[in-house]
């Protein structure tokens, strides 16, 4: 198997920890990683500090974009990354997706994955869903990216908001197709 590139796109939607957790993660994963470019909306920095606190987001070593740089090779489909994981992904974000408007690097990049029959993964967050929400989850669906709310599983026996977190982003980085260590269900 061929080493991913990777874009990881993380919007305002409450949940930073979801994206916190999947960089954590990317790096216990470099072996299988070529490039993470990474693109945060203003709304995500402001929704980090609150949620977590911090701005820890500035202290991992993955390639960080403007939202918008659309010289980031990501925003076209010849730098050939293999997969977008948008995380948490607000719904403003998938409807800007659902309806094609390309109108900064995460909604361009996301339009580039698909356009290229690449995988795009969006972790939605926002809980009830509007008809609207859910129109425009078919309609990504249908153009053949994957929904993954941030529902997590608790069979794990999760003991902290990060193992939460963490049943999800397992979830996440199957369907990336990585290979990892983690909890399967009725599995030794």
């Amino acid at each position: 198997m061929g080493k991913k590139k990777i874009v990881v796109a993380v919007t305002g939607a409450s949940g930073s920890v979801y994206a916190k957790v999947l960089l954590d993660q990317l790096i216990k994963l470099e072996n299988q990683i070529e490039a993470v470019g990474v693109v945060m909306s203003d709304n995500a920095k402001e929704v980090w500090q609150f949620e977590l606190g911090n701005q820890d987001y500035k202290n991992y070593n993955f390639t960080f974009y403007s939202k918008n740089d659309f010289n980031a090779p990501f925003a076209s489909g010849s730098a050939k990354y293999d997969t977008m994981i948008i995380v948490p992904c607000s719904m403003g974000t998938l409807g800007r997706i659902a309806h094609g408007i390309s109108n900064d690097l995460i909604s361009r990049a996301a339009d580039v994955v698909l356009k290229e029959r690449r995988k795009l993964i969006a972790v939605v967050r926002d809980t009830p869903f509007s008809l609207i929400h859910i129109n425009n989850m078919k309609t990504v669906t249908e153009a053949g990216g994957i929904i993954c709310p941030a529902n997590p599983s608790f069979y794990s026996l999760p003991k902290s908001i990060e193992e939460v977190a963490g049943t999800v982003i397992s979830r996440v980085l199957d369907l990336a197709d990585f290979e990892q260590q983690s909890y399967r269900w009725q599995e030794d």
